[in-house]
């Protein structure tokens, strides 16, 4: 099993769709096997489904995790659900893997008192940016969970919203005028690792915010990232 030690001070680790190193990714075992170790927090990405519920899942179809290939989003919950996942080793049979919920995955990361760190899939309507906020909160982890999205109209939705949350910027392209865009919107980043450098990590830290990077799966890439001062280190190796 790989593993990822970094020595103190380190970044605060989170667990990219939970401990995809070990279990499948975006699935409860994931976020319990996260939950069991040291990690700061786990992500996940959460889709709605045509029924207006939300469902967690990385792809807009289900055809790389599932046997079944289904639209995400113009599918019904239920049907979604109903669907058996194969395990990390393309093998079906495993009966506890199924896509979970945001409320099953919000209820693990309170149980073993991770952060959640929450990528919004997609754009989405405000109303539905709502609905997910109350959930979060009406759980009591709003102030355990970081919003995060490619989507710039949702975070700064999220930021309008809930104005001391912690929000990140995801990035994986060059943008011009970037630590504007971050400044002026109050936002933090959460940077492709191919992307990141010494100048932007400086550059984010000058402007009063921080930084998040993914996905960092050597101890090679690890160690440079924590000389540079990143914040947060998003990675799939079992920590």
């Amino acid at each position: 099993m790989d593993t990822l030690h970094l020595p103190a001070p380190k970044p605060c680790m989170i667990a990219h769709r939970g401990c995809s190193g070990l279990e499948m990714e975006n699935t409860c075992s994931a976020f319990v096997a996260a939950g069991n170790r040291s990690y700061f927090g786990i992500e996940t990405d959460v889709h709605i489904t045509s029924d207006r519920r939300f469902i967690i899942i990385h792809d807009d179809t289900t055809g790389r995790v599932a046997e079944k290939d289904l639209p995400v989003e113009g599918s019904d919950f239920e049907t979604l659900r109903s669907l058996p996942l194969r395990d990390r080793d393309g093998l079906p049979g495993r009966r506890d893997l199924m896509l979970p919920s945001l409320a099953e995955y919000i209820g693990i990361c309170r149980k073993y008192e991770k952060n959640s760190v929450l990528e919004l899939k997609n754009h989405m309507e405000p109303t539905d940016i709502d609905r997910i906020i109350q959930l979060i909160r009406s759980m009591e982890w709003l102030e355990h969970t970081i919003f995060i999205s490619f989507d710039l109209p949702n975070v700064q939705y999220v930021r309008r919203c809930l104005p001391d949350q912690q929000v990140q910027f995801l990035v994986e392209t060059d943008i011009p005028d970037l630590l504007t865009i971050l400044k002026d919107n109050d936002l933090d980043l959460d940077m492709d690792v191919r992307l990141t450098t010494p100048e932007l990590v400086r550059g984010v830290h000058a402007i009063g915010h921080k930084i998040n990077v993914w996905t960092v799966n050597t101890l090679e890439e690890a160690e440079k990232l924590t000389a540079w001062g990143v914040d947060y280190i998003t990675s799939n190796i079992v920590e």
